[in-house]
């Protein structure tokens, strides 16, 4: 649980260095190598512009930014939106600054009408969206440097439940 309770604010254009550094630090939380950083940089990087035209919210503690979340809303009818980032700096984790995260983009979601949530997830992080909730409904091809790698595809069914589950269950 979090020591305290964390505010959630919308992030700003200006914000989009200190973001780009909270993704790369719990990236390499889990030790891939400095060259598959460097080949995600795209990936992790959030411009202003990016900010700017998506929903992007950051937890707090001290005016330091512990980590963020973006959603990007659906192209089509069926309501399915992304959960295009959610990172948290290692030294926040396991304090429940994802979950609250997590749960946060749940609300805005829902409260914009959205059905269903659509998560490629690293593979280090699909127990904690199992615990949220989510569900692996396929896999993505990621192989880098002739390594097989592969990302779950997970969905989240925004309409069947309360959303995020207890600590202890999956």
């Amino acid at each position: 649980m979090p020591d305290r309770p964390a505010p959630i604010v919308r992030a700003t254009p200006e914000d989009a260095a200190t973001l780009t550094a909270v993704a790369h630090e719990a990236k390499r939380f889990w030790g891939y190598p400095e060259e598959w950083i460097r080949s995600w940089r795209d990936d992790l990087t959030l411009d202003q512009a990016y900010i700017q035209s998506y929903l992007v919210y950051a937890i707090l503690s001290h005016d330091s930014v512990l980590g963020f979340y973006s959603l990007v809303p659906p192209n089509s009818r069926e309501k399915l939106w992304d959960l295009d980032h959610l990172w948290v700096v290692p030294t926040a984790m396991g304090r429940g600054m994802g979950r609250a995260l997590f749960e946060h983009a749940v609300d805005q979601a829902r409260g914009r009408g959205a059905r269903r949530f659509r998560i490629l997830s690293d593979p280090h992080a699909e127990p904690f969206y199992h615990r949220m909730g989510a569900r692996t409904v396929g896999r993505l091809d990621a192989s880098i440097e002739g390594v097989e790698r592969w990302l779950p595809e997970m969905e989240l069914t925004l309409e069947d439940g309360p959303g995020p589950q207890s600590p202890d269950g999956l």
